[in-house]
């Protein structure tokens, strides 16, 4: 009986740990958690911050065969992030906010159409503009 005080100890003792490991654990899942959360909202978020500029709706978007009777405007290289935090943004997004921005600058430039062209690298891509329409 002189081994009961001494294992209950042990026992308190081991339960106390445990608790705390698993608060331990809980804190250190939740800081591995919350920047990928963070990452991921913003990430969806990301698609919508790029703004239309009135008119860009109108901008055609268009082959290097079909501009040949246009006249050319100039070019713009437009660039947005591929990447929130450490996670990747779809292509499908980047690519769409790319267009919108040289949507944006035909606006700008008084073009209504935009060829896609060179792409550096995921995020960045050079537009010719055009202007098509009478």
């Amino acid at each position: 009986m002189a081994w009961l005080p001494v294992i209950a100890g042990i026992a308190w003792i081991t339960t106390e740990f445990l608790t705390e490991m698993n608060t331990f654990q809980k804190i250190t899942q939740a800081r591995m958690v919350a920047p990928i959360l963070m990452s991921l909202a913003l990430g969806g978020c990301a698609s919508s911050l790029i703004e239309a500029r009135q008119g860009s709706e109108q901008v055609a978007v268009a082959q290097p065969d079909q501009v040949s009777q246009c006249k050319a405007i100039g070019k713009t290289t437009v660039s947005v992030l591929a990447e929130v935090g450490f996670i990747s943004r779809g292509i499908d997004n980047v690519d769409a906010n790319l267009l919108q921005l040289a949507r944006n600058e035909a606006v700008s430039q008084g073009g209504d159409t935009v060829v896609p062209g060179d792409r550096p690298e995921i995020g960045k891509r050079t537009f010719a503009i055009y202007k098509c329409r009478p």
